[in-house]
């Protein structure tokens, strides 16, 4: 373990010594700024600043602790101090020089921002708003009042402009209030508390307390560009910002995601989405500039609605957070370590000083999120591991005094001042929340909850993010769509309509033709549309016409990140054994799962029920629990009924033993079915067969009872052709009422049955 520390620590001296020589022989061929410089300053300060993250992060705490070491080391306050010659040559004081690098650090903000908002889970200040709202205003309230009290006090010397020491003390106050986001939610991340209770009302006060520090700074920022206290102004920035809010939040959302959506769907350049998720945080940054507040609002607003978005692949996500973490994170930490001279706490005043404001930070954020949790109801223990949990400043408390330094509102000491506590209070942080959290039990209610997301967050329709629906023009197709659009409603899935049937193949085509094409999407779209309309929302649909042939439009689709393809054409099959050559098509071209539904009965002439009386087979393997969520969502989303029946998977011999054993195991996975219907309030009907072959238990149980759809959970079998196996195709074949085949995404061995 020690050779692993000092590995990444030995890169140090030698990136430092090498920068030097370097940086000292640029330095006498030329006086002006230096691209030489600058490439050097960068690779110094990720090299140091990753290095001492990797450390940091090895010893349990955050790597931007490190990022912000590397600074201090390379500054004035060791590397300046032990060798000030080789200090200067490699970060020159030169005000062209330094704009260089401050110009990407000026970036690198904006794009910590966006970072911080992606990470904001909204949906998790929803669901413990109020309590998490009570316990920020008072997490806020007492440490601001700390702060702004200690601002009033501070001598004169402290402030680079003591006739605005009313903004300087709005400044002090929101500094002591706020949260890191990223830093508390890493730790209650890493102590798997994400999903308790405790641990949710943690991360969303952050997120709250996050939010208002942002919105405050933008009024400070308006405020101190004003130079007094301007009620007029200060009243156009508020308004301003509320506006902002109240447009990005209703408008901008809906325009977010159908912008992130067009170019993940239409554009082939590398990188598409990347590029219009950066154009919109420059865009939102500009616009909070223009109202008269800090672009770092816009920046963060937009990472809130970026996150949001419900066709952000993870792909995309990653690619983002890396170039941030690896390369502006980094940088923008390392300059606000430079600026932070610790070698003048050696002045006892300041020294002192500095220990009270650390003090009074602790104490105002630890008392107020104590007495905020108390409030909003939580135990001792509880309160306790909130108020932990709340005082790590971090790298929101580095960014909110770089911002103060760079207008004017902090000098340079009393930014090394709240660097310094924003250090402390973070490396504090870790172990004062994980000894909190560790001995906080947990109740019965909560044990429960966790299952139950457990359960679902190895589901298959909770994780379903974007739906394809293939169709053609006949019956079946609006059948699917119907089946589409209930799976979409429930959590409001946008879904894209694509019309495979006859496509136009040369431009004199009439004009008639195509809009029939048109017409065809547009039904199947409305379908879609009065079938999702459930309690997450109305459903956004995407209607397409294929231009090119079958296989290549469905592969130019797939690549687009869709999770689930539902097919709705005329005929399913063909021969015996095996499916419609359009089916097998669109399956070779698709490696992701398949839904193919076959109308049939009464669904013929009505293709859009009112309710549908459902009937899944289970037997206890992955495709048939797979089947069995799509029939529970099928029924949450509309009425009817759902009716489960257990299938062997073997013939008489494994009745047999299944009867030995007292049918323990086949009641068990009938009991499992039913807990997953009793989770979304679902009531069910079992029904066990296990003296039949499974095909003919469920074609029995299809003629003796009231069912019009079979929902069947198929694994793609190996073959030369698209199959599901025996017993899916005996179904599809015999079956008088509709049959939904919901297939896995990868082929395998054929086994003996499929069910």
């Amino acid at each position: 373990m020690q050779w692993s520390l000092l590995r990444p620590a030995g890169l140090v001296p030698a990136a430092l010594v090498l920068t030097t020589i370097a940086a000292s022989a640029e330095g006498g061929k030329s006086a002006g700024p230096s691209e030489f410089l600058l490439v050097a300053q960068i690779v110094l300060l990720i090299a140091v600043g990753r290095s001492l993250g990797e450390i940091m992060q090895r010893i349990g705490q955050p790597s931007v602790i490190g990022e912000l070491l590397a600074g201090i080391l390379l500054g004035p306050s060791l590397f300046g101090w032990i060798w000030p010659d080789a200090q200067q040559a490699i970060f020159p004081k030169t005000p062209e020089q330094k704009a260089m690098i401050d110009g990407i650090a000026q970036f690198g903000i904006l794009l910590l921002l966006l970072l911080t908002g992606m990470e904001t889970d909204l949906k998790l200040v929803r669901k413990v708003g109020k309590a998490a709202i009570a316990i920020s205003i008072a997490g806020i309230a007492v440490p601001f009042a700390c702060g702004f009290a200690l601002g009033e006090f501070l001598p004169d010397a402290l402030l680079p402009n003591p006739e605005q020491r009313l903004v300087a003390s709005l400044f002090m106050g929101t500094a002591l209030s706020i949260s890191s986001v990223k830093i508390v939610a890493v730790v209650v991340r890493e102590m798997n508390f994400m999903r308790r209770n405790v641990g949710q009302i943690i991360v969303a006060t952050a997120v709250i307390d996050d939010t208002i520090g942002w919105i405050i700074i933008a009024v400070i920022f308006s405020l101190a560009s004003q130079g007094t206290l301007d009620v007029a102004s200060v009243a156009k920035a508020v308004l301003g910002t509320l506006a902002f809010l109240a447009v990005s939040f209703t408008i901008g959302r809906r325009l977010v995601f159908q912008l992130i959506r067009w170019a993940n769907d239409n554009l082939v350049s590398t990188g598409p989405v990347i590029t219009v998720i950066l154009l919109l945080m420059g865009a939102m940054a500009l616009i909070t500039h223009l109202i008269g507040v800090h672009t770092v609002l816009g920046a963060f607003v937009a990472g809130i609605l970026v996150g949001e978005s419900p066709i952000l692949t993870r792909q995309i996500d990653e690619r983002l957070r890396g170039l941030i973490s690896s390369f502006f994170m980094p940088v923008f930490f390392g300059l606000a370590g430079l600026s932070a001279n610790l070698s003048v706490l050696r002045d006892p005043n300041l020294l002192m000083l500095t220990g009270l404001l650390v003090v009074i930070a602790s104490v105002g954020k630890f008392g107020g999120a104590f007495v905020g949790g108390t409030i909003g109801g939580l135990n001792y223990r509880e309160s306790l591991a909130l108020a932990s949990g709340m005082n790590a400043r971090g790298s929101t408390e580095v960014i909110i005094a770089t911002i103060g330094l760079s207008i004017g509102v902090l000098s340079q000491n009393l930014f090394t001042m709240i660097v310094t506590m924003a250090i402390v209070t973070t490396m504090a942080m870790p172990p004062m929340l994980r000894a909190a959290l560790a001995k906080l039990p947990m109740n019965k209610e909560e044990k429960e909850r966790l299952e139950r997301e457990e359960f679902e967050k190895r589901g298959f329709v909770a994780n379903l993010e974007r739906p394809l629906l293939a169709v053609d023009e006949s019956v079946n197709a609006t059948f699917a769509a119907h089946i589409a659009g209930l799976i979409a409603g429930i959590r409001g899935l946008p879904i894209t309509v694509l019309h495979i049937g006859k496509r136009v193949k040369e431009q004199e085509k009439c004009r008639g033709e195509e809009e029939s094409h048109e017409a065809v999407v547009k039904k199947a779209a409305e379908t879609v549309s009065a079938s999702g309309d459930g309690d997450a929302g109305s459903v956004d649909v995407t209607t397409r016409v294929r231009k090119s042939g079958l296989g290549e439009a469905i592969g130019d689709e797939a690549k687009k990140g869709f999770d689930l393809l539902v097919v709705g054409v005329d005929k399913i099959a063909a021969t015996k054994d095996r499916f419609n050559r359009k089916i097998e098509d669109i399956a070779a071209q698709f490696d992701g799962p398949l839904a193919i539904a076959a109308a049939k009965g009464k669904h013929l002439k009505q293709p859009m029920p009112e309710a549908l009386n459902i009937l899944v087979p289970v037997s206890g393997s992955g495709v048939s629990k797979r089947g069995a969520e799509v029939a529970v969502a099928l029924a949450q989303s509309g009425s009817g009924s759902l009716r489960v029946i257990y299938v062997a998977t073997t013939r008489d011999k494994g009745a047999q033993r299944g009867a030995s054993r007292g049918l323990s195991q086949e009641e068990g996975i009938l009991k499992d079915t039913s807990d997953l219907a009793a989770r979304y309030e679902v009531d069910i009907t079992t029904t066990l067969r296990v003296n039949r072959a499974p095909e003919a238990a469920i074609l029995r149980e299809i003629d003796t009872t009231d069912v019009d759809l079979v929902v069947m959970g198929v694994d793609r079998i190996q073959a030369d052709h698209l199959s599901f196996g025996g017993v899916a195709d005996a179904v599809l074949r015999q079956s008088k009422v509709s049959v939904l085949l919901v297939s896995s995404g990868e082929a395998h061995r054929a086994p003996s049955q499929t069910t």
